[in-house]
C-alpha cells in the first residue's frame, strides 16, 4: 500500500531520572491533541501546551524531545480506522468501514488531519501517520477481503493492493478536504457502488476469437 513517506527510526528513550507521572503524560497528550484538533500543527509548541496543562516545560521536553514527537505520540494513542464487523458481504462490509465518513471528523481525526501537510517534511509526522491510519488500513482491508475469499471469492492480489492503495487515497483526500463537508449515506453507498466494487471484479475474460 503506498504511504506519504518511509518509516524511520524510534523516538529517542527518555533521559534517565525519577520516574514520569503518567497522569502528566496524559494530560500533556490531551493539551496537544486539543491544539493539533483545533488550531493545527503550526500553533503546536511548548509555551501553549504548558500554560493549559499548568506544567513545566521541563516536563514536556523530559518526554519528548521535539513538538514532532509528542504528536507522534499522541496519534499512537489515537484509533483513526475502525474494522468493522463482519456482515455477510464485502460491499456491506466496506460501506461499515466507511460509515465514519457521514459525520464531521472528530477530534482524532481533526488532528491527524492537521499534521498531513507538515508530514511531507517531517520524519516523525510520517511515522505517526504510518502507524496511526497506513498500517490499520491496510490491515482493515486484509480483513475484509480475506473474509471475502472464505466466502468463496477469492480476489486478485493485485485487486487488493490497488482497492488499498484507492482507499488510502480517498482517505488523505478527505482529511484535507471533506472536514466540514461529510457524505450522506447516498453519497457513501454510491462511493462504494461505483468506484471500490469495480475494484473487486474479476479480471475480464479475453476473446479467443
Amino acid at each position: 500500500m503506498t504511504t506519504i513517506g518511509s518509516p524511520v527510526r524510534n523516538v529517542a528513550t527518555r533521559p534517565p531520572g525519577r520516574p514520569l507521572s503518567t497522569e502528566l503524560s496524559d494530560q500533556l497528550v490531551n493539551v496537544a491533541v486539543d491544539i493539533l484538533a483545533d488550531e493545527g500543527w503550526g500553533r503546536l509548541n511548548s509555551d501553549r501546551i504548558a500554560a493549559r496543562a499548568h506544567a513545566g516545560k521541563a516536563g514536556i521536553y523530559r518526554r519528548w524531545p521535539t513538538m514532532a514527537a509528542l504528536a507522534r505520540h499522541a496519534l499512537s494513542c489515537t484509533t483513526l480506522v475502525r474494522t468493522p464487523e463482519d456482515t455477510g458481504s464485502l460491499r456491506a462490509d466496506l460501506l461499515g468501514l466507511l460509515q465514519p465518513w457521514t459525520r464531521p471528523l472528530d477530534r482524532a481525526e481533526r488532528a491527524a488531519a492537521s499534521l498531513v501537510g507538515a508530514a511531507r517534511h517531517e520524519e516523525e509526522l510520517r511515522a505517526g501517520l504510518e502507524h496511526a491510519l497506513v498500517r490499520p488500513l491496510a490491515a482493515a482491508v486484509d480483513t475484509l477481503t480475506a473474509r471475502e475469499s472464505a466466502r468463496g471469492r477469492q480476489l486478485a492480489e493485485q485487486r487488493v493492493a490497488l482497492l488499498g492503495s484507492v482507499l488510502q487515497a480517498l482517505w488523505w483526500q478527505r482529511y484535507t478536504a471533506f472536514v466540514d463537508s461529510p457524505m450522506t449515506d447516498e453519497q457513501l453507498d454510491q462511493l462504494v457502488t461505483d468506484v471500490l466494487m469495480p475494484i473487486t471484479d474479476p479480471e475480464p475474460v479475453a476473446d479467443q476469437s
